[in-house]
């Protein structure tokens, strides 16, 4: 063990209402914060912690150990950790896989991260559970209370915050084969690396576009399909990106929507979104595919949801998923367009491939669209 980490400073995570958790430091030496929540998932650390959607949020890991096989160069979701820190049981300061690459404490070290551990997470996620989602502050540099409930008292709530320009493209750029089958237009508002790989396998190029950019712009591309992207933030106040998702929408191509581009996408349709107490992160949650009748056990990481009494009152939208824990709406597609999109996360980085045949719809709905043109 390297000698710095014989004895290994102490940490302190604080919630918003008071409540305070010891531990150990993992990570970077310093103090972050963010909101809190929390990771069901056994595996894919790396993933979930490169995922744009988590951006200013702080993780609890819910499985006992973090870090035992380290990282990997290729099992990254985006250019950089997004997470703002981590809470874990055990943290594993070595690792023990042939294709990793580094520690995890060497990771977070190198891109700051400021982590906690020895803590009894079990607890910790109940108390979320019972009392919701809250911000919160980890600091390994000072241990004094009152200091850091004064620091924590500044960070704004994460409900009426815009986050997609955090971490979404600045200029657009191309993806996959020049001459695949079919040209997809990704509206980025924090995308995933395996969304568009994902796109790409099936036969679609791609370019991705800034959410900030302009009907007209992406249409000079020529696309046989939109993509909207997942992200970080509350929809609700992404006046401008909701605008865009109605003129892509009517705009009369196959849309494929994923998390933040579901939510956008229903706002867009005058379906209103709202914060959740505690949010759904993990890949073991359960979706009933209403259409098919099939279930399929799922990958997430949403702290909004659609509201099912607006999905009821509008005509023209139909639920096509729903979750079987809480009967929250997972799914949903417009009666008169090929716009269909989901809260979950079926590119599955980490997660199970049950719901990778989404894409496989997407494109047969471009194919389709395509013939219906050239009929015409």
């Amino acid at each position: 063990m390297n000698l710095k980490y014989q004895t290994t400073p102490k940490a302190i995570l604080m919630l918003e209402d008071g409540k305070v958790f010891e531990g150990k430091a993992a990570g970077a030496i310093g103090t972050t914060t963010g909101e809190i929540c929390f990771n069901t998932g056994m595996t894919g650390y790396q993933e979930i912690f490169t995922d744009p959607s988590y951006f200013g949020q702080v993780v609890v890991m819910a499985n006992t150990h973090v870090g035992n096989y380290g990282v990997e160069d290729a099992e990254v979701e985006s250019d950089s950790i997004k997470i703002s820190g981590m809470v874990c049981k055990k943290f594993n300061r070595g690792f023990s896989r042939a294709r990793g690459t580094d520690s995890l404490q060497n990771y977070f070290e190198k891109q700051k991260i400021v982590a906690i551990s020895d803590v009894d997470t079990r607890a910790i996620v109940r108390y979320i559970r019972d009392k919701g989602a809250m911000n919160c502050i980890i600091s390994s540099e000072t241990l004094d209370v009152a200091v850091l409930k004064e620091k924590l008292a500044k960070v704004p709530s994460m409900a009426g915050l815009e986050l997609s320009s955090k971490v979404a493209t600045k200029s657009p750029f191309e993806f996959g084969n020049k001459d695949a089958k079919h040209k997809v237009a990704v509206i980025d508002f924090g995308v995933k690396k395996n969304i568009l790989r994902s796109l790409a396998e099936r036969g679609c190029y791609l370019k991705v576009f800034p959410h900030t950019a302009s009907l007209k712009e992406i249409q000079e591309f020529k696309p046989d399909g939109y993509m909207l992207s997942n992200g970080p933030g509350d929809p609700g106040v992404m006046k401008y990106e909701i605008g865009l998702v109605n003129e892509i929408v009517n705009a009369s191509k196959p849309v494929f929507g994923i998390c933040l581009g579901h939510q956008l996408l229903a706002e867009s349709q005058g379906i209103s979104t709202y914060k959740m107490h505690a949010g759904h992160r993990g890949i073991n949650h359960p979706v009933k595919n209403l259409i098919s009748g099939k279930c399929e056990i799922t990958s997430q990481n949403h702290g909004f949801s659609v509201k099912a009494e607006d999905v009821a009152n509008n005509k023209n939208i139909e639920i096509t998923h729903v979750n079987l824990n809480d009967e929250t709406i997972e799914g949903i597609r417009l009666k008169d367009k090929p716009v269909f999109s989901v809260q979950y996360h079926p590119e599955a980085c980490p997660g199970p491939y049950d719901s990778r045949y989404l894409f496989d719809e997407f494109v047969m709905n471009i194919e389709k669209s395509k013939k219906l043109v050239a009929s015409n």
